[in-house]
């Protein structure tokens, strides 16, 4: 049978076992290795490389043994633990997802009630808002405190990622708004003032060169995010501007007021294009409906777009907005109301759009999340998530490749099912399948 050592490791194992059997007075094999591997001029030298070598070898041996043994098992634990992790990608494909008992992460730190939740564009990071005056980055999938950025000098009531994930911007009652750069430990970059009250909800317009603020002083203000140079100020409300949104193309500005008005403004010339009346209260929360929700929205409203009309299909079609009427109400760019969602017991607080376009969900005052089904109006679920009001909601943004049926990848990708409260609680909760 052929070796697999060649002939000089055959030679030094030789004169290693000699060494060995003569050291331990192994005198008989002793004499009959050295003849059988021709090593009569071999003699014994205890200062000799090869003298211990066998010992030492064997030694290595049983300690890479152990190590091995050591790998083998924390491999397993790490493969179940990623069992039980969230899975961005396994996440994603659960098509049809939306938050149930119970969450995945319960978030503590803050000493006083969050204000807002953002998701970090590409990386499981969450950032959260609360009226402790500080700024705390989480690793969503872990669940685990990344760093708490302080700088606000009165509660922060409103953050947002840039669509690049470099920047996050923030706002406060402070009458600031602050610029923190990720690619610098979320370093404070810059401090904006302007406005002449408290700064309620800020937002990055797509293109990430303009920032768009709402403020208990009345109005909206579009600002240079390098410069900090307010472009426009935009009047209307006759009362405290508390929430905006911003269409995905950006062409399209929508707010909420205490004046119980949503309005739509045109982005680009700063003009307000519709007034949109109905709901009894403050305006607490707008969101735009995402493309991909249009087709839902036609079933809800038994309505047909027109196949001659490009503009159907484009970005800020339809939004809806929440209110301490404890309402929703779906509304088309033209100021028609189509539909009143009812249900909640308190305050509308927080309201999000899936990515799919078939859910929406909102939170409440009345400390729960509700899922309604788009296309039929209907509440498909209740679910009892915090302790106390929840103030605000956010959908994961980051998107993963897909596999099909467990296998390589499609190319395709999908937006990451996660969501995340925030609460009066002093809690934030991480919702993933």
């Amino acid at each position: 049978m052929s070796s697999a050592l060649n002939e000089r490791q055959r030679d030094e194992l030789h004169k290693a076992l000699l060494e060995y059997f003569y050291v331990s007075g192994f005198q008989t094999t002793y004499d009959a290795l050295k003849s059988d591997a021709k090593q009569e001029n071999y003699e014994p030298d205890n200062k000799s490389k090869y003298a211990g070598l066998l010992e030492k070898k064997w030694l290595s041996t049983i300690r890479l043994q152990k190590k091995n043994m050591e790998l083998a098992s924390k491999v397993a634990e790490l493969e179940k633990e990623l069992q039980s992790a969230p899975s961005a990608r396994r996440g994603a494909s659960a098509a049809d997802w939306y938050p149930r008992i119970p969450p995945r992460h319960t978030l503590l730190g803050h000493r006083q009630p969050i204000t807002d939740v953002a998701f970090h564009p590409m990386f499981t990071l969450v950032a959260t808002a609360s009226e402790d005056c500080t700024i705390k980055i989480w690793d969503w999938e872990t669940g685990e405190l990344e760093q708490t950025l302080k700088g606000h000098t009165k509660p922060v009531q409103g953050i947002d990622f840039d669509h690049a994930g470099q920047y996050l911007v923030s706002c406060s009652s402070d009458l600031s708004v602050k610029v923190w750069d990720g690619n610098d430990a979320w370093k404070n970059v810059r401090t904006i003032h302007g406005h002449e009250h408290s700064v309620s909800s800020v937002r990055f317009m797509p293109n990430d060169q303009y920032i768009v603020t709402a403020s208990r002083d009345k109005t909206l203000k579009i600002w240079e995010l390098h410069s900090g140079f307010c472009a426009r100020t935009l009047l209307g409300h006759t009362d405290w501007a508390r929430t905006l949104d911003i269409s995905s193309d950006g062409r399209w500005l929508v707010s909420g007021a205490s004046d119980w008005s949503v309005r739509l403004w045109d982005a680009a010339s700063g003009e307000a294009r519709r007034e949109l009346r109905g709901h009894e209260h403050v305006v607490e929360c707008v969101a735009f409906a995402p493309t991909t929700s249009y087709q839902a929205i036609h079933t809800l409203t038994a309505s047909r777009p027109s196949k001659d009309d490009a503009s159907a299909s484009l970005p800020g079609q339809f939004l809806a907005s929440g209110s301490r009427d404890k309402t929703i109400r779906i509304w088309s760019q033209q100021g028609q109301c189509l539909r009143v969602l009812s249900g909640h017991d308190n305050w509308v607080r927080g309201i999000a759009f899936s990515p799919n376009g078939k859910f929406l969900l909102s939170v409440s005052d009345d400390k729960t999340i509700r899922v309604w089904d788009l296309a039929s109006a209907r509440c498909l679920k209740v679910v009892e998530s915090h302790t106390h009001f929840v103030t605000s909601m956010a959908w994961g943004r980051s998107r993963v490749e897909t596999a099909a049926s467990g296998k390589e990848s499609t190319g395709s990708t999908q937006s990451v099912n996660v969501v995340a409260t925030g609460s009066v609680d002093l809690s934030v909760k991480i919702w993933t399948p």
